[in-house]
């Protein structure tokens, strides 16, 4: 895993969703933590948004961004725990055309790091949804550093060696 600097850095199309029943625009850290990162990186933020825990709107507003050519990933924080009103994952079941089992993987290896085996409570997730990727982190500050810092930061950067999801994304669509 390098950056290799002969390779061009190539920014890509960003939205944003916090999923939360109780965070606001005034309140919502993790979604600053992601903003910050996505802008400072050079990627482009192209949209923001705080969505209740309801998993058909959820769906709903992820569809629009999916049909939005002009969006290449969305990144969520919030609502997937084990509660049951954390339905992210579930709404991502609405919107998928296939599964990146790996994040999730990676992301509680990482995350058991941190806290341990309550990481086992996580279903951080991503999928591909006609031609975009979205990734789902949980809600908390630390959380979406490590998925962030730790992940996205990386496979986001088309310089990353050995491969990276940026250089897949004309191939996403293929039959």
């Amino acid at each position: 895993m390098a950056i290799d600097p002969t390779r061009e850095f190539r920014p890509i199309h960003i939205a944003l969703l916090t999923v939360s029943d109780t965070r606001g625009p005034e309140n919502d850290t993790s979604g600053d933590i992601l903003d910050e990162r996505i802008r400072t990186k050079g990627h482009v933020l192209v949209t923001r948004a705080i969505e209740k825990d309801d998993a058909g709107r959820i769906a709903s507003r992820l569809n629009n961004w999916i049909d939005d050519r002009g969006i290449d990933a969305v990144v969520i924080t919030g609502g997937t725990g084990l509660t049951g009103r954390d339905v992210t994952p579930e709404a991502l079941e609405r919107v998928k055309t296939r599964d990146i089992p790996g994040f999730g993987e990676l992301f509680r290896w990482i995350s058991y790091e941190t806290i341990g085996t309550s990481t086992i409570q996580s279903r951080a997730c991503a999928v591909v949804a006609r031609g975009t990727y979205i990734f789902a982190l949980p809600g908390s500050n630390g959380a979406v550093k490590d998925g962030w810092d730790r992940i996205l930061d990386e496979q986001l950067d088309s310089r990353n060696r050995p491969c990276n999801f940026v250089e897949l994304m004309p191939r996403l669509l293929e039959r």
